[in-house]
């Protein structure tokens, strides 16, 4: 074996058993920080670190819920429902097999995996925190709350019945009347702005803040799948926000994209979900992917071989996933054609898969195995992804499909990648358990846990392929099947039990477990490990630089540590006859010894309350408008609580948002390094342009579903809804001329010229008055001659599409009113960003209009 062979190129660092102890300078400490043993600490913190372990926590909570929600569904199916053993009634367990789905996919999932993100993501870059900490907050409040509001839907006549996947039409009222139904799709709208505001958050912060010479080649592996993993997100949830939107006001204004009166609404909701869903496999998958990497890494001894074509292979997996979503379509019209199409792309979207398992099962190969429990995980969920995928590819073929679709076939296939992706952000817990504790889990428990995990999961998931003629969300299956399905619910009940094991053993190990100070895993060589374990608030003693090709800390230009290790070997490694690599134990240089010993639980200054109280003001909002049926509230008591709870949510809402607005917040010091591709740019500006990349997939969500609906319904045949063009150009001239007031008041702003700022400021908000004040009056006129949301699909378009817009608009005269505030009080003439930023989204505004006017008033 060669020298280069052995080598590691994961960026990574190694260190030995003792490592620096770091915290940040006072100045940014404010001392009357909580500690973690406080309450309200977990209320305020900003701090990436604690907003991944409540992440980690609350998932682990939706865990729970989703697994009670699966044995009551396996119950139901130890006897075909012929037997008449049933405890759940029909619309019960539709109810289970549904919030069972939304709850897995949405609220555990992903916000485990997020967790780990969080946590672990700043630590390997070498930041002291995300790019916004308190967006970051944000992020995880609306996260908890969407669960809570989802929670809710429980108790308000029942939750929705229609399947997670929500197929049009049962997704609109007359399948599903309950308002718990409609509560459930809002809470999904709460936890795609989560989503949102998380993901414009991490790729500001993976793009601007790597240390220096971390470039993104070098970048570690579980950093690379969180970075493919949220640009995935940014569109794909942007697109179920936009599918989501168009869905609840079918459900509270009465519009009609889904009804049965329109021919095309159950493919536009296929169309739209599966373009989020696909996508969604591998957003799930992914950082599933990089724990894989990272411990196959560590308890091999080597790098993943191929580790340029393994990051490759994820960047094509990551760009395919949007090109494949017919293949979940094949039973639908769709001509053969596109079909075929379709087939050939979800057969291709496997190769760079079979690529990267190669890559792992040859690190094992090359490398010295150690077997322990993240190791276990981690080799358990590469054995049950390696089934999941084979199984998959037959869902791949068109014939095949037409055979296995709405079967057990495609459950088994699905728990084999979902639940195979879970497998291993377990060994991740178990791996980063004494990063984030500094203390040692129970091995034995550990290693028990796997044993009857794998067990537990294979006897639950694997009869079902041979069971796979049972059709799927029906308890009722052919007698000679049922032994499978018994054997599956007891696998179903190990499996859940299992967890206990893995409680029990993290809670108590987090009290009582061995103290662990710096790196418990010998090849353990990512940044993480550079610091205590668990690391201070702002992560590390000094500034993290890869300017000589390893790891050192610099403060005031001084080395103060130099790990010693290069992108390539673990500090010290000697490459082994046996293909292993052997690492020394590092010393602390006194000056980072003394901080070791000095280092104290204070917090910084910017912790804050407005995050949470956002949230639960966007929580009472939802919750208020759940009620609404056709553009209005319900009579009597219980619609004046529900429209009350909306009025106090909008008030709480817009508070918070002035109120954040106005906190004297300082986030971490950030100086730029590695900031490719956008060097030389502000973080707020980076944000911003990555927002509104996100928003032009909602914007293109609507009109795809007006051209769409038009096309079905005839596009010459299709007559538009506002007969008279003139007020949709009169709108066109005052809102480009609302950009150019915006331009002047940059311009003043540069110039520090406050009365002109604050003067064009007022002219921006006063045409932006003026651009509703016309579309109110066109409103007005169209409802006078019988049109409005309700009417027919040709009016739903309109209305929707154009009030979606108009809501952008009411938005940025919002905080066009905080900035004409602001500057009258002197701001913005030393930092006109918030200017520049505000101008940025109100071109966009503008800019959409541009397509809307002729696509709506000409075309």
């Amino acid at each position: 074996m060669s020298d280069k062979d052995s080598k590691r190129t994961d960026g990574g660092t190694a260190v030995g058993d003792d490592v620096v102890s770091t915290h940040a300078d006072d100045h940014d400490h404010g001392h009357d920080f909580p500690g973690t043993g406080s309450i309200k600490r977990w209320f305020i913190t900003t701090n990436h670190k604690d907003v991944g372990i409540l992440y980690i926590v609350t998932s682990l909570f939706f865990l729970v819920l989703g697994g009670v929600l699966a044995w009551l569904m396996r119950i139901q199916l130890w006897a075909p429902r012929a037997a008449g053993e049933t405890i759940l009634s029909p619309v019960a367990y539709n109810q289970a097999v549904s919030a069972h789905g939304l709850l897995m996919v949405f609220w555990f999932l992903s916000p485990f995996a997020f967790g780990f993100a969080n946590y672990v993501v700043p630590l390997q870059l070498g930041a002291k925190d995300l790019a916004f900490p308190r967006l970051n907050a944000l992020s995880y409040w609306l996260y908890l709350f969407s669960g809570i509001l989802f929670g809710v839907s429980f108790f308000q006549g029942g939750t929705f019945s229609g399947g997670w996947t929500m197929y049009a039409p049962l997704n609109v009222p007359t399948f599903t009347p309950d308002v718990g139904a409609s509560t459930a799709v809002l809470a999904l709208v709460l936890f795609t702005a989560s989503v949102t505001v998380s993901s414009v958050n991490f790729l500001t912060t993976m793009h601007r803040m790597r240390a220096e010479g971390l470039t993104l080649r070098r970048m570690p592996l579980f950093s690379w799948t969180i970075l493919l993993t949220v640009w995935m997100m940014l569109f794909a949830f942007a697109a179920l926000l936009a599918a989501l939107l168009v869905l609840s006001s079918d459900r509270l204004l009465g519009t009609t994209y889904f009804a049965m009166s329109s021919p095309a609404g159950s493919m536009l909701w296929a169309h739209l979900f599966w373009f989020f869903g696909h996508p969604e496999v591998y957003i799930v998958f992914f950082p599933a992917l990089g724990v894989m990497a990272e411990v196959f890494q560590t308890f091999t001894g080597r790098r993943i071989v191929g580790r340029k074509w393994f990051i490759l292979a994820m960047v094509l997996v990551a760009i395919q996933s949007f090109v494949v979503w017919m293949h979940h379509m094949f039973l639908t019209s769709i001509n053969l054609q596109v079909k075929t199409l379709f087939m050939v792309t979800t057969i291709g979207i496997s190769l760079p898969f079979d690529l990267m398992v190669f890559a792992l099962i040859y690190t094992m190969l090359k490398g010295k195995i150690r077997f322990k429990t993240p190791f276990l995980f981690v080799f358990g969920a590469l054995l049950l992804f390696i089934i999941g995928g084979i199984t998959g590819v037959f869902l791949g073929a068109v014939v095949l499909d037409y055979e296995f679709r709405g079967t057990y076939w495609v459950v088994a296939h699905f728990h084999y990648v979902m639940v195979g992706g879970v497998t291993a952000l377990i060994g991740g817990l178990y791996y980063w358990f004494p990063k984030m504790t500094g203390r040692m889990y129970d091995e034995f428990l550990g290693k028990l846990h796997f044993a009857a995990y794998f067990i537990g999961f294979n006897l639950l998931y694997f009869p079902l392929f041979i069971a796979w003629e049972t059709p799927r969300r029906v308890f009722d299956y052919a007698p000679e099947l049922a032994p499978w399905h018994q054997l599956a619910t007891i696998g179903g009940f190990i499996l859940g039990l299992s967890f206990l094991v893995m409680f029990y053993n993290l809670f108590k190990s987090a009290f009582v477990g061995e103290p662990v100070s710096g790196n418990p895993w010998e090849f353990a060589t990512t940044a993480e490990w550079a610091t205590t374990s668990p690391p201070p608030l702002e992560n590390f003693e000094g500034t993290p630089t890869y300017r000589s090709g390893h790891l050192e800390f610099v403060e005031d230009g001084e080395v103060i540590l130099d790990t010693g290790s290069d992108f390539d070997l673990p500090s010290g490694a000697s490459v082994s006859a046996d293909g292993g690599v052997a690492t020394s134990s590092q010393t602390i240089p006194a000056k980072a010894a003394t901080a070791l010993e000095t280092a104290e639980d204070v917090g910084p200054s910017h912790a804050s309350w407005w995050p949470f109280v956002l949230s639960l003001g966007s929580f009472l909002v939802l919750l208020g408008l759940s009620a609404v049926q056709n553009a209005s509230f319900p009579d009597g008591m219980m619609g004046t609580m529900y429209m009350t709870t909306f009025a106090v949510g909008g008030f709480v809402t817009l508070g918070s948002l002035v109120a954040m607005g106005l906190e004297p917040f300082h986030g971490p010091v950030f100086e730029e390094r590695e900031a490719w591709p956008f060097a030389g740019i502000e973080n707020k500006k980076v944000g911003m342009w990555i927002f509104l990349a996100s928003d032009v997939v909602l914007f293109g969500g609507f009109i795809g579903a007006y051209i769409f609906t038009r096309v079905a319904f005839g596009w010459t045949g299709w007559e538009p809804v506002p007969s008279d063009p003139i007020p949709g150009l009169m709108n066109t001239y005052i809102l480009l001329t609302s950009s150019f007031t915006v331009v002047l008041a940059l311009v003043a702003a540069e110039k520090k010229h406050r009365l002109g700022l604050v003067t064009s400021l007022a002219a921006t908000f006063v045409l932006g008055v003026g651009f509703l004040i016309n579309k109110a009056l066109e409103w007005q006129h169209l409802f006078h001659e019988g049109l409005w949301l309700s009417t027919n699909v040709r009016t739903s378009t309109f209305f929707l599409t154009t009030g979606l817009h108009a809501g952008h608009v009411i938005a940025g005269l919002l905080v066009t009113l905080f900035l004409i505030w602001r500057a009258w009080n002197g701001a913005y003439l030393e930092d006109n960003g918030s200017v520049e930023y505000f101008g940025l989204y109100w071109h966009f505004v503008d800019i959409v209009w541009l397509f809307l006017f002729p696509l709506f008033y000409i075309l």
